[in-house]
């Protein structure tokens, strides 16, 4: 009994050392770090198949068994791919020779006898805004959520002072993924993790795919990189350094209030 309390101790206290005894998945160093970090605030700047959404399900998973009666919540672009995430959750379910027990699951929920829930949203301020006092906000694909969206579930976690963790690949120099990566500030821990460090993709097959798409696309999907737009007459980084902070507006906001 005493082993086994130990061991109860150990996996709430690390969520990859669960991950690897329970459901047989061993993190790659970058995921425990993830699992195992306390930052409230994180961002996942990872490329295409390299980990980011299974290492947020299992992170999923264990708040939901481990920090009862907790909330979490999945925003995704649409619910397909809300839904999507889930079903990765529910997957990681079934790997536990010892399951709690659930008392409702649907394409969008999951809620556990411990008290504990997850949701998986669209990117929608109608539904989104009427959960509140939530443990761990996931914001997947998150380069492709609007920003209102952002900032409108942004206070869900307020009560609680839980977590938010976004995670993408870069989809241009524009929205608020780009703008915590870049301006941020400490705040956030930021992870990024391009498909080269993935041991489980060959060097091979990234250079058939650097061939096949070509820099720009490459770039963007495989290194973690913020694109300009390709129609774009004028750069981001030639646009800002044309601003000069020092030059006093010919209006002030007030002449028109």
């Amino acid at each position: 009994m005493p082993d086994r309390m130990n061991k109860g101790l150990i996996h709430g206290l690390s969520p990859s050392r669960w991950s690897e005894d329970v459901l047989g998945i061993v993190p790659d160093p970058w995921q425990e770090n993830v699992l195992d970090g306390s930052h409230k605030r994180m961002i996942l700047n990872c490329a295409r198949q390299t980990g980011k959404s299974t290492v947020t399900g299992i992170l999923a998973l264990h708040t939901a068994v481990f920090r009862a009666p907790a909330s979490v919540v999945i925003i995704s672009p649409s619910q397909t791919q809300s839904s999507e995430s889930l079903k990765k959750v529910k997957l990681f379910l079934a790997l536990m020779s010892d399951k709690p027990g659930i008392t409702k699951d649907n394409e969008s929920r999951l809620e556990f006898a411990n008290g504990s829930r997850i949701i998986a949203l669209p990117g929608s301020t109608v539904t989104s805004r009427g959960f509140s006092a939530v443990d761990l906000l996931i914001i997947d694909e998150a380069s492709r959520v609007l920003d209102d969206i952002y900032f409108g579930v942004r206070p869900l976690v307020a009560v609680s002072n839980g977590r938010i963790i976004i995670l993408s690949t870069p989809f241009g120099k524009r929205g608020f993924f780009w703008q915590a990566w870049t301006d941020g500030g400490d705040g956030w821990e930021r992870v990024m993790i391009p498909a080269s460090d993935c041991p489980r993709i060959t060097a091979e097959f990234l250079a058939e795919e650097k061939k096949s798409m070509g820099d720009w696309f490459y770039n963007q999907e495989y290194l973690c990189s913020f694109m300009e737009a390709e129609d774009n007459v004028f750069g981001y980084d030639l646009v800002m350094s044309a601003i000069d902070s020092d030059v006093k507006p010919l209006f002030e906001v007030s002449d028109y209030e």
